[in-house]
């Protein structure tokens, strides 16, 4: 057990910084980060309520922080999980080689998920620049497209025509989607200002691609210009494996800043829901002092996957793991990826709507694919004496790899390269392929790039690999909606609220980065799970602070706009 965690991010009476650029809307403008930072607390469950069971499917980030909230209550979480605890969060090391671990799922999060770094920050977390493409962080890039490869620093340094896409990107978000007015509102936390923008470009764009928003900007008539974006893009790299997602999933991220400077959690992100799932909060209510989701657990460990989930009367929720056993709970939050309820998990009708089943049906999910290997040391900092330029730098390519980040371990200590980070179509080249039979394949791309740099020599461990749609409990890295698939999008979102509901429909929430309007980002997660954590309070009769009014006490204004079905 490790200490007693913060109750909150600011002390009362503290004075709190400007507020900057956050993940704060556009769909749901709710300051969850205040919601948290509240002295109060997020809510009070009657008396007779303390101490009941509640089913949290899935050990992921969203799993965990729904679990920690829900035992600061006072409830008593049952985690539920197949594997580890991390889900997506998994930062996998090398035989023989301790303290050096690599990113298999997320590895950098935008400071703009300010839900998501109050837990960082309450767990004494370390963080560092991640080194994006042309990033202050990143002591060079190299772009390599159609043959050509170039050396840069900063932008200034590449073709003129790489200025032209970038200056061609903002034109059209500015002229296209009213970038700097939807980012002054969300600064200052204008709830109506963002509201009516974004309720205007949802009913506008709802059924328009990534790509043909920008085919139909003047800024990017030249398919020489969408092309180059589309491979080499700007934040994190190439945007064309979006193109064929809806536009409303880009703006989302552009407005509130996700692609942009970035920070990795030093020595692994799957710390962040370990040490949740270890630590003790400062002030649980019912519970005694020093308990934690892992001493609520027999042996420290969640339970097995679940393998059947019904209802039972008088509306609960009997859940059935892979050891046979099976309990019963008059609640339950299912923060698992939603297909696990197509597929994996045995489900009755019943558990939601007929409109939410479609929904979950229609989920569109990218595949995502990455290989790691471990060097002796970071080689890349090597100078050319030829050419004064590094041996190696952060590599941007229209070859197999896509994109290569080079990241240092710090002094005397191995060097960590991520050799490739690919994504739906691109991802699927790589399926067949051993770890080893990729890793051949991406040498012999980068051999093309860097006819004098003998990487293999450098290597010294096995690979380490992942393709998540071959992950039989995740089938995709995140969901992506299509073109259309707002209304579904809002029905999961918002299926936390359930007084409209059937009661034979309730007690069961939804949760998790897909349910999230920011799937792929971890602070997704974190916010959907807050809600499914409010949705279980007022289910079992609880309720919050009147000063600290949590995302269903606000629901009816701040409400996602509804477009018509008819």
């Amino acid at each position: 057990m490790t200490s007693a965690i913060p109750v909150n991010a600011y002390e009362p009476g503290q004075e709190r910084p400007a507020r900057s650029l956050t993940m704060f809307g556009p769909d749901f403008p709710f300051a969850y980060d205040d919601w948290l930072a509240h002295p109060a607390g997020l809510g009070r469950l009657p008396e007779a309520a303390l101490g009941t069971e509640v089913a949290v499917i899935g050990g992921g980030l969203s799993g965990i922080v729904t679990a920690y909230e829900l035992m600061r209550l006072g409830l008593r979480p049952v985690v539920y999980e197949a594997h580890e605890i991390g889900g997506r969060l998994r930062s996998v090391g090398f035989d023989g080689h301790p303290g050096v671990v690599a990113e298999m799922g997320a590895m950098r999060f935008p400071p703009t998920s300010t839900a998501l770094f109050h837990y960082v920050r309450a767990l004494g977390l370390v963080t560092e620049r991640f080194p994006n493409p042309l990033d202050v962080a990143t002591p060079s890039t190299v772009v390599d497209l159609k043959g050509e490869t170039h050396y840069a620093r900063t932008l200034d340094d590449l073709p003129p025509v790489y200025r032209e896409v970038a200056d061609a990107w903002h034109q059209t978000l500015v002229e296209g989607a009213r970038l700097a007015e939807m980012q002054d509102a969300i600064r200052t936390r204008d709830v109506v200002t963002i509201k009516k923008l974004w309720d205007d470009l949802v009913e506008r764009l709802d059924d328009t691609t990534f790509y043909g928003f920008l085919a139909a900007s003047p800024a990017f008539r030249s398919f020489r210009h969408r092309e180059i974006f589309g491979q080499v893009g700007f934040g994190t790299g190439g945007w064309d494996t979006d193109y064929p997602n809806s536009i409303l999933e880009i703006l989302r991220v552009v407005y509130t800043a996700a692609d942009d400077d970035h920070l990795s959690i030093v020595g692994g992100s799957q710390q962040l829901p370990v040490g949740l799932w270890q630590v003790a909060p400062a002030d649980p209510a019912h519970w005694p002092a020093g308990t934690t989701l892992a001493s609520l657990h027999p042996g420290g460990r969640p339970l097995p996957r679940v393998t059947r989930l019904h209802r039972t009367a008088p509306h609960h929720l009997t859940v059935t793991a892979g050891d046979g056993s099976i309990r019963t709970y008059p609640a339950a939050v299912f923060t698992a990826q939603s297909w696990m309820l197509l597929s994996r998990i045995s489900c009755d009708e019943d558990l939601f709507p007929i409109d939410h089943w479609t929904a979950i049906e229609r989920t569109h999910y990218m595949g995502s694919t990455k290989l790691f290997c471990l060097v002796d040391r970071p080689f890349w900092q090597d100078v050319d004496p030829a050419t004064g330029r590094d041996r190696m730098s952060m590599t941007l390519t229209d070859r197999m790899t896509r994109g290569t980040y080079l990241l240092d371990q710090g002094e005397g200590r191995p060097g960590l390269i991520c050799l490739s980070y690919t994504w739906a179509d691109d991802s699927l080249k790589w399926l067949p392929l051993s770890a080893q039979d990729r890793m051949e394949v991406m040498l012999a791309s980068l051999r093309q790039i860097y006819p004098d740099v003998d990487l293999r020599r450098h290597v010294i461990a096995s690979p380490v690999t992942v393709s998540w749609e071959s992950e039989p409990d995740f089938m995709g890295a995140f969901k992506a909606n299509l073109p259309g698939h707002y209304r579904y999008q809002r029905r999961l979102f918002t299926h936390f609220m359930q007084d409209e509901l059937p009661e034979r429909f309730r007690g069961l929430f939804l949760a998790g980065d897909d349910i999230s309007w920011t799937a792929g980002w971890a602070e997704g997660a974190v916010q959907t799970a807050l809600n499914a954590v409010w949705g279980v309070l007022h289910h079992l009769g609880g309720r919050t602070h009147p000063g600290n009014p949590g995302p269903g006490d606000l629901f009816q204004d701040l409400a996602p706009v509804r477009l018509p079905e008819d």
